[in-house]
């Protein structure tokens, strides 16, 4: 096998000319350089050098492979010092993937930091729900998502304990039923923070001076449902408190949401991430009984973690989070 020290070694002696010579240029000894030739010929199944009195010349064969080394040497060169850069964080590229309200207020922040900090790491954004954003990420088209999963309960979560039991290895069934845990488990996971779903009523509805309202009062009220995931969410959730809603809209745009609540089309439940960005008009907040959380975390490949930019935007998107 001819390895890039043996071709450093044939470079340095097609420059000066001797394996003393050579030697000295590369730092080691004389009996060292004629070993590592050794070696490179025999990889190459051919003499690359002559000996003509105290002069070393290059056979037609040792020229080839140094036409080629030349190119090999610099291009491993140019791959150390990007590698180098990467590594110190002077250079590198993250692709992010993120659920709408994420990008709006976790994702500027930790962005602003990463940049001022690292100025030559480079990062892209594309919005996209979990599970699309997962998907990404599993198919290499990013290097981190966010994304956000809610808490299993009633016959979902019964379904899946049973389904663990039956499993021991804890992978999905035959119907790709599995518990929250197992979903992210080939995945390296970074919590950043719990978000809890607060109700939107116009104003003037009965229940906009409430400070809190059990899911179950709202029984026949209209819905404004958000993204698919929530808004799955919210069926199951409204059917544990005996009901099932009846939703008249249903869209992904938060300010939409609001908007349609705003103008008495309905009510609605929203994450509190997703209010901190979207100008609430019309419309009061109040606290929802049971409570609903969901998770909000950042996803990478377990390899990943170990890329220099990969690490610090995790490191930045934790920080924004805490704050």
């Amino acid at each position: 096998m001819i390895e890039a020290r043996h071709l450093r070694v044939l470079r340095a002696v097609a420059a000066t000319g001797s394996f003393s010579a050579a030697a000295r240029d590369l730092g080691c000894t004389q009996p060292a350089v004629s070993q590592q030739m050794k070696a490179l010929e025999q990889a190459a199944g051919t003499a690359l050098l002559v000996r003509m009195g105290r002069e070393t010349r290059l056979t037609e064969g040792g020229r080839a492979l140094l036409r080629h080394a030349v190119g090999i040497l610099a291009g491993l060169a140019a791959a150390e010092e990007e590698i180098a850069a990467i590594a110190g964080l002077r250079a590198g590229r993250v692709r992010l993937v993120s659920f709408p309200s994420g990008s709006s207020t976790l994702v500027p922040t930790a962005l602003a930091e990463l940049r001022a900090a690292h100025p030559g790491t480079q990062v892209s954004l594309v919005d996209a729900e979990p599970p699309r954003s997962v998907e990404l990420l599993r198919a290499g088209d990013c290097e981190i998502a966010l994304a956000f999963r809610y808490p299993m309960s009633g016959a979902g979560a019964g379904a899946a304990k049973a389904n663990a039991k039956a499993n021991e290895d804890g992978s999905a069934n035959a119907n790709g039923c599995a518990g929250a845990e197992s979903e992210w488990s080939d995945l390296a996971v970074r919590p950043l923070l719990t978000d809890r779903l607060v109700g939107l009523v116009p104003e003037g509805h009965r229940f906009a001076d409430a400070s809190v309202v059990g899911i179950g009062e709202l029984a026949e009220e209209p819905w404004i449902a958000g993204c698919p995931r929530c808004r799955r969410q919210l069926v199951e959730v409204c059917e544990e408190a005996g009901f099932t809603p009846r939703i008249d809209f249903a869209t992904d745009d938060y300010p939409a949401v609001i908007g349609l609540v705003g103008a008495g089309l309905g009510v609605a439940v929203l994450p509190e991430l997703a209010l901190e960005s979207v100008r609430i008009k019309g419309v009061r907040t109040v606290r929802v009984e049971p409570a609903v959380e969901r998770e909000v975390v950042a996803l990478t490949l377990p390899d990943l973690t170990r890329v220099p930019a990969v690490a610090a935007t995790l490191d930045r998107l934790e920080l924004a989070a805490k704050r």
